[in-house]
């Protein structure tokens, strides 16, 4: 195994036991509203505090970039973990199981290494750039569907962006009408890694941010799927406005969010 992979599934499988843990004793769990409809639990910073410990044992020196605790660019420039201690907040703290750790490394700028670590459920997608992406051992592939009818997409609510409630639902309706159905879950790293398994066949979302995306770019990548802004291009990690599928079936579902978005 890769000696960085192995270290981030370390930490992220540290997190989870942390995330656990306080999902057994949600009566215990602080939450603060960080910003509108943008919440933090003492679990997330405490799932933060061990990823990070974990991995500072091994690279004391590396920059880190945390949802929690913001940016660490340490003394070696060209490694860069990216973290997201709990994707799906929401949902955590409802008592909702969905959710996951979700881990990146770039080196020198480009992702490769990649962990998305479901602890409910105990499923760990993981990806080294040019050897494939895994969940639980087993080499991973996106679904291979060409058109939109048929096909299962997720996607995320601009519950943080308001104001683009009107593209959004112009968006979805579009969709809706010719695909079988649509899933919203609350965990848009969860969302990458299902379209990197074929679980979902596509996904698309306004304004996330780069520890949302960074460790699913990997996962699809390695597993066939292509990530891009809603432009077809690559500004996704500034935008954070994000299409993700197949080749084939992300043309198409550009085709239907460039006649909203401009």
């Amino acid at each position: 195994m890769h000696p960085m992979l192995n270290i981030a599934i370390r930490a992220a499988r540290n997190a989870g036991k942390v995330i656990v843990k306080g999902f057994e004793n949600l009566e215990s769990v602080e939450v603060e509203e960080k910003s509108l409809n943008d919440y933090v639990s003492s679990v997330d910073k405490e799932a933060e505090l061990a990823i990070i410990g974990t991995l500072r044992k091994s690279y004391p020196d590396h920059g880190i970039i945390a949802e929690e605790s913001g940016v660490d660019e340490g003394t070696n420039m060209d490694y860069q973990w990216i973290i997201d201690p709990l994707d799906g907040t929401t949902n955590f703290i409802h008592g909702i199981p969905h959710f996951c750790v979700s881990i990146a490394l770039k080196i020198k700028g480009r992702t490769e290494v990649a962990v998305v670590f479901d602890p409910i459920r105990n499923e760990l997608f993981s990806a080294v750039k040019g050897r494939s992406a895994q969940l639980n051992g087993y080499r991973t592939r996106t679904s291979s569907v060409a058109k939109l009818p048929g096909t299962l997409l997720a996607t995320g609510f601009p519950f943080k962006q308001k104001h683009h409630t009107d593209t959004y639902l112009n968006i979805f309706k579009d969709f809706f009408m010719d695909v079988a159905d649509m899933r919203r879950s609350g965990s848009a790293a969860l969302d990458l890694a299902y379209v990197a398994t074929g679980r979902m066949d596509g996904f698309w979302e306004f304004g996330l941010k780069p520890w949302d995306i960074a460790a699913g770019e990997l996962l699809l990548k390695e597993s066939g799927a292509m990530l891009t802004d809603f432009n077809g291009g690559n500004d996704y990690m500034k935008s954070g406005n994000v299409v993700a599928a197949n080749p084939k079936l992300l043309k198409e579902m550009l085709t239907v969010i460039r006649k909203h978005v401009i």
